[in-house]
């Protein structure tokens, strides 16, 4: 409107100022309650825009006066409305400085105030009660803020970490389960729940929950197919305690899986090779371990190939080991399995020869054992008690810890379970939880006759870790393996004969 104004004012002077320069401006009279006025056409257009003008100021004028008191008010709101930010900024930075007492008072001069931000003076309400330490009045603040849509989401979580809190760990689950219907995306009450269902070793709604997850995008596919290979395995470990034949074959299935979805996690892979094994499918279990042994050599893998078959001689079976260290060499378990091999087929040198590869890792009591047990076999018993003693305070290796004492791989407890699930599926790295534990596993050392006098060595078995057949399988071989050819003793140490008291 004042634009226009001023753009007519400019129009009509530019009107007047063209009229005057032309010299034909032209005489205007006037004449008025007797009065008479002659006028340039110019002078009376100055004048008309000059009262316009004044006319103009008088009713902005009037209008200013008018709105005089909305004015006021708009400037105390405004006033307010700062007040109420200052006042919400110094509220929430006492919570995070921990001052509870000075974030209750700002808080409820904030409720006073609440104007503008309503949801921020709530929220602060609920956060000074939880820095004062009230959870009578969070939890009363939190209740208060669900009836507000827009605050749901919020008071769920703080009444979760409430019912936490206090060690209400089914109400936690409830407020959580409220939460996920709420928000798609709420990865912490997506986390809440997956737990819940661990814990409790509800396998299969835990799987459920994992592909809801990944649908909302709050996981990315491979944490997804990482935490179902382990959550298959441990259906199938649950399933094959109960002995059912029904049950066994979902185990199988389960188990076979999880291989498929992820060939380097171990623990699947031998349930399924074990389980494959009972059902007379010994080849199919054969290239399970053998896919696994590609992506990532485990010690239980081997074991469990070894016991596929019990009745083969051992020249046979160090073949098949062989044949698996093969596929992946540069490995460190492959080098292991290639002593082991030799050590099977009763070839003591090579075994020694492939043993001094072994001396440049990192001194283990596994490894320490095996090369012990090479030494021995090559007829070097001083040498093995050597290694033994060595390893005898060197540490064990976490791998070999998942085998039980009996020689049973990955025999967990469902809260073992529950912890590999969420540690493979976040870093596709298996946990040790018997090694965490310090629990006694699988012998890394062997018996070896202590005394420096010369021994009968021939019934020493030093070609296996264990007996065959006492590991994944549980199963006697009907058909014993040859004994190794016995080393040859060292020889016997004699006293150098004095010469006599005369000889010169």
């Amino acid at each position: 409107m004042i634009r226009t104004g001023l753009f007519l004012v400019l129009v009509a002077l530019a009107a007047a100022l063209a009229l005057g320069l032309a010299g034909e401006s032209g005489r205007v009279a006037i004449v008025w309650l007797g009065w008479r006025a002659d006028l340039t056409a110019t002078a009376l257009i100055v004048l008309v825009l000059l009262a316009s003008f004044l006319a103009f100021a008088a009713w902005r004028l009037l209008l200013w006066v008018a709105e005089t008191p909305r004015r006021a008010a708009a400037a105390r709101a405004e006033a307010r409305r700062r007040q109420e930010i200052e006042v919400l900024t110094r509220g929430f930075t006492a919570v995070a400085a921990g001052d509870g007492a000075e974030a209750l008072r700002l808080a409820a001069k904030a409720n006073d105030l609440a104007v503008e931000a309503p949801a921020l003076a709530r929220l602060l309400s609920a956060r000074a009660a939880e820095a004062a330490e009230d959870p009578v009045a969070a939890e009363v603040a939190w209740t208060g803020m669900l009836a507000f849509p827009d605050l749901r989401l919020a008071a769920r979580r703080g009444l979760t970490s409430l019912a936490l809190a206090r060690g209400d760990r089914a109400g936690a689950v409830q407020h959580a389960e409220a939460a996920f219907a709420l928000a798609r995306t709420a990865r912490w009450a997506w986390r809440l729940l997956l737990e819940a269902h661990l814990e409790a070793g509800d396998w299969e709604a835990a799987r459920d929950l994992l592909k809801t997850g990944q649908d909302r995008r709050i996981v990315s596919p491979d944490v997804a197919e990482r935490g179902r290979a382990a959550l298959l395995a441990a259906s199938a470990a649950q399933l094959d305690l109960t002995g059912d034949a029904r049950a066994r074959s979902r185990a199988a299935d389960y188990a076979l899986e999880a291989a498929r979805l992820q060939p380097g996690f171990a623990p699947g892979v031998v349930m399924a090779a074990r389980l494959l094994s009972a059902q007379g499918k010994a080849g199919r279990a054969t290239q399970v371990i053998e896919a696994a042994w590609k992506a990532a050599p485990h010690p239980a893998l081997w074991l469990a190939l070894r016991d596929l078959k019990t009745q083969e001689t051992p020249r046979e079976r160090a073949g098949r080991l062989s044949a698996l260290a093969a596929l992946n060499p540069g490995a460190r378990e492959s080098r292991i399995l290639a002593v082991e091999a030799a050590l099977t087929a009763g070839d003591a040198v090579r075994a020694a020869e492939l043993g001094r590869g072994l001396e440049a890792e990192p001194l283990t009591a596994r490894i320490a054992g095996l090369l012990a047990r090479a030494a021995f076999a090559a007829g070097r018993p001083d040498e093995a008690r050597l290694w033994r003693a060595r390893g005898l305070t060197a540490p064990g290796e976490a791998d070999w810890s998942d085998l039980d004492p009996e020689g049973r791989a990955f025999a967990y407890q469902p809260a073992d379970w529950a912890r590999l699930a969420v540690s493979f599926a976040e870093t596709g790295d298996l946990i040790h939880p018997r090694h965490e534990r310090r629990e006694p596993g699988l012998s890394d050392l062997p018996d070896l006759p202590m005394s420096y006098a010369e021994q009968d060595l021939s019934g020493f078995e030093a070609s296996v870790p264990f007996p065959i057949g006492e590991g994944l399988q549980g199963e006697e071989d009907d058909e014993p393996d040859a004994a190794p050819p016995p080393p040859v003793p060292p020889p016997v140490r004699r006293r150098l004969a004095r010469p006599p008291r005369d000889a010169k």
